[in-house]
Parts: C-alpha cells; structure tokens; sequence
C-alpha cells in the first residue's frame, strides 16, 4: 500500500486550513497552494512549503489544473487534498492526479462523474429502490413532451439542472403558462453556470426539510454512516446553519436513511468521504436528491458527534487502509451545531460586503470550535465564497447547544465587514427553531431584513412560552404585534406551529 507523506492541500481559505492541522498531526509534510490575494493567508503560513499560482481570479488560480499538478511535481509531493468546492467534484481533475503517478484524497474519478450529474446519479441507484421525488429520468427540452410530462408530474413543480449545484439552473413553477419561459431561463442559467444545460423536471415538495447523510468507505467495499445534518437553514438554496443529530429524524428513520445512503455509494462503487443529500417531507418520508463526492462545508458537526476525524479517515482511505470500525462503533455523542460566518449583510438581502478586517476576535471556551482562514488586518476579497469562518459548538443536548451557540455569537468580534452572526443567533432564539419545527423556508416564512436588530431577551421570553405550551400539548401563543418591539425582525405567521 502507498504510504501519504507529503500532501498538497488544493484550496484556501479556512478548509485549507483546517486539512493542514489534521495532516500535521498525522506527521505529514504540508504544501500549500496561493493566488496574488492569498501570498499571506493563515493556510500559507502554516504550511511546511508553499508555491504561488498567479492572478487573484479563481480561473487564473486554484481552478488551473495544469498549475496545480505542476506546483505537486515540484514540490515531489505524493498526494493532492482538493478540499471543496473549486476542483474537488472535477472528474477530469481526479483523472489528471491519478494519470500524473499521484494520489488523488477522495473518491474515483468515474464516481465522481457519476454523482456530479444529478441525472446519472438517479439512474445509477434505480437498482436499489431509494425513494425517489417523481419527475423525468432524462433531461427535458422546451417542447410539447416537456409540457405533458410536466403536467402528468403535476404543478407546482422544479426544474432543475442536472449539473453543479447552489440553486443554479433552479425554478419553481406553478402553472402550465410558465412553464416554457421557466424551462429556458433555467438551461440558459444552467448553460452559463456550468457548461451543460441540461436540466430535469420533479414534484416540488413544498416546505421540505435537508437531510444529508455523511459516509465513509473504503476501497475494499465497506461502507458506514455517519449519521445525519440537519441543514434546513438555507438563503439562495445554500446553507448557513446545521446541526446533528436532525430534531425531525426518528431512532427508526435514522436506520433507514442511513442504509439508503450506504446503498447510494455502493452504487457509485464509492471510496472516500461523501455526503448523500435527501428532502424529508411533513409526512417524514424521504427522498434522494444527489450525492456529494468532497468533504461538506459542515464535516465538522459530525466529527462532534462521533468523535471521527474525516480528513485522517480521508488519508487513510487513500491510502489503502481498511476502515479501522464498523457501523456498531459508531454512535451518537451529544449534539453541534454549526453557523457559518459569511461576510454578507442578511439585512441587504444576503449580499456579499467585503473590505478590512478591522477587528476579529473568535470566541473560546468548552465545546466551542472555529474553523476560520483569516486573521486581524486582512482583506476578505471579491474574488471568492465570502466564508469567514464556520463557528461550530459541542454540548451533551440540543439545549445546551443551542445556548453555547448564542454565548459563542455574543463573544465574537468583527469589525470592518457585516456578518451573518446576528442572522445566526436571530435563528438560535426563534421558537420554531428551538423547538426543532422548521424547514427549508425558515428564511422566507421568518426573517424580515431591514427592520433592525434582534432583542435576545424578548426571543427568549417567546422561546420560554412556545416551549411551555408545547409541553403542555396546546397550540404555542401568537405574538400580538404589542408583544413584539418595533423594531423586531421576526414576525409571525398564523400558520406557524
């Protein structure tokens, strides 16, 4: 077997950084990887040998390949950790590792070609009957067949592109009369976005919950899970804060989703560290809805929980190494969740605000964890996903996290850029959070930007009352405009439950 001893980690920011710090503790060589913005960012510092790869831009830099592979032979490097996003779901990149005598830290390329298409993916796990969302198996053109399966699928429905992800080449439509327009602008938008318009059409399921299940397998065939992310806290269908274990998922539910998911990478003869993405629906059933072949932004949480370090799993994988427990050693320790800290201004419609770092101080003490990848003076540029850091919190229940999530907020200091700090501790006081009923239209049902700050002590009285009630059995209280300050941006629905 091929022993890992020095390793080119792919990425920046703070995944760069937080593969660098398991890597070292494994006692392997470190080298990192720069662009013009990044000469002095944290992962580059802290790496054993470092080789700049040119201009700022994304396209000029860590998604050159041809310079990426070239920086790992001058640097006699054995393997490349491509982290995420950027090449990390690149088949073709996978493939130029491997063709370059190099070990490729995750899954094989022809598993992820497989799973980076959302329409493959559906049909290579039509043999292991995973509950499926009703829609086409083929990608869909603008013409009459289009519009009849669309009307046997029935309205409201999605259309969504079968390549990339992040709410690109995404629509939901209501009616008939929308559905050529809708239909065009999603290929057009998925064409663009990724290179490949096809898109496919499926039931949309209104008010759903994100489940995602974390496996591990190894190349001789053994595959776990990790258990479940809730990650039904979404802006632009993107994630800002999950948690583990799910409130909704049931000791029962946990078992069959989690096969489901074991049974989603033996069909994609999966090795590595991937993610299986399903939508729970209000009756708790389930549906796939594709499979990731990187490491998740949200790793973290799960490692909280199981006590599992999935980058150390990912070498050892790649190594050749058989999983060192099975699914039985596995089990569930206390609950995390995690608040991705964004330089974005939620009252501006999430949109991203870059500049100095003027001040930044990250918060301390038991059970408190932040992955971040920048320090006091630096600029957050323009030229990538304006993650600042993950804040992820650790406690023995759902309560206690939630209360160590909102005393972590309150100590975190950033001044020069606005963040969705305030957005996540507005979301760790909201009562149908904390009661663990919500879903993936928190935002658009909850969060009214624009009307100024949250008041901790008036969401903690709502909190108290709603939890009271449920107790009791009776339906939670409505919050009477007098109840609420004027300047409060949450606001109730009568609806909500």
């Amino acid at each position: 077997m091929p022993e890992i001893k020095r390793v080119l980690v792919a990425n920046r920011g703070e995944i760069a950084v937080r593969i660098i710090r398991s890597l070292k503790e494994m006692g392997i060589v470190t080298a990192a990887v720069y662009s013009e913005a990044d000469r002095t960012a944290p992962h580059v510092l802290m790496s054993d040998m470092a080789v700049g790869l040119g201009p700022a831009p994304s396209s000029q830099s860590y998604l050159d390949q041809k310079k990426i592979i070239d920086a790992a032979r001058k640097l006699k490097v054995d393997a490349i950790h491509p982290g995420y996003g950027f090449l990390s779901e690149n088949a073709a990149f996978a493939q130029a590792v491997q063709d370059n005598q190099l070990i490729f830290i995750g899954p094989s390329p022809r598993a992820i070609e497989v799973m980076g298409s959302k329409l493959q993916a559906k049909q290579a796990v039509a043999d292991y009957n995973i509950p499926m969302v009703p829609g086409t198996s083929e990608a869909v053109d603008a013409n009459k067949q289009a519009l009849d399966q669309a009307e046997e699928i029935g309205f409201p429905l999605l259309i969504k592109a079968s390549a990339g992800g992040g709410g690109k080449g995404m629509r939901v439509v209501t009616s008939a009369d929308d559905f050529e327009s809708e239909l065009n602008r999603a290929v057009s938008e998925a064409t663009s976005a990724f290179g490949n318009g096809a898109v496919f059409i499926e039931k949309y399921i209104e008010s759903p919950r994100h489940i995602e299940v974390q496996i591990l397998g190894d190349q001789q065939g053994n595959i776990v899970h990790l258990f479940e992310r809730e990650c039904s806290i979404q802006r632009r269908h993107q994630k800002v804060v999950e948690e583990s274990p799910s409130a909704a998922v049931s000791p029962e539910l946990r078992q069959k989703i989690g096969a489901a998911a074991i049974d989603v990478a033996r069909a994609a003869g999966y090795y590595g560290a991937g993610t299986v993405e399903f939508m729970l629906d209000q009756d708790q059933h389930f549906y796939f809805l594709e499979m990731n072949t990187r490491l998740q932004v949200e790793h973290p949480i799960t490692e909280m929980i199981t006590g599992i370090d999935l980058v150390k799993e990912q070498v050892r994988i790649a190594e050749g190494m058989s999983l060192s427990f099975n699914q039985e050693d596995i089990e569930i320790r206390g609950h995390a969740i995690e608040a991705r800290v964004y330089a974005e201004d939620p009252e501006n419609g999430f949109l991203p605000d870059t500049g100095v770092l003027r001040h930044y101080q990250v918060p301390q003490g038991p059970g408190v964890r932040v992955d971040g990848g920048y320090y006091q003076g630096m600029e957050v540029p323009i030229y990538y996903d304006p993650m600042i850091s993950k804040l992820i919190v650790h406690a023995k229940n759902r309560q206690e996290a939630i209360e160590r999530m909102i005393r972590a907020i309150e100590e975190y200091r950033i001044i020069g850029v606005k963040t969705t700090l305030d957005f996540c501790k507005f979301v760790m006081m909201h009562p149908s959070f904390r009661a663990g009923d919500y879903h993936t239209n928190f935002i658009k049902d909850h969060y009214l930007p624009g009307t100024g700050n949250n008041h901790r002590e008036h969401y903690q009285t709502l909190a108290a009352a709603f939890a009271a009630r449920v107790i009791d059995g009776k339906n939670p209280p409505a919050a009477s405009s007098n109840q609420l300050p004027a300047n409060s941006t949450w606001r109730h629905r009568s609806n909500d439950q």
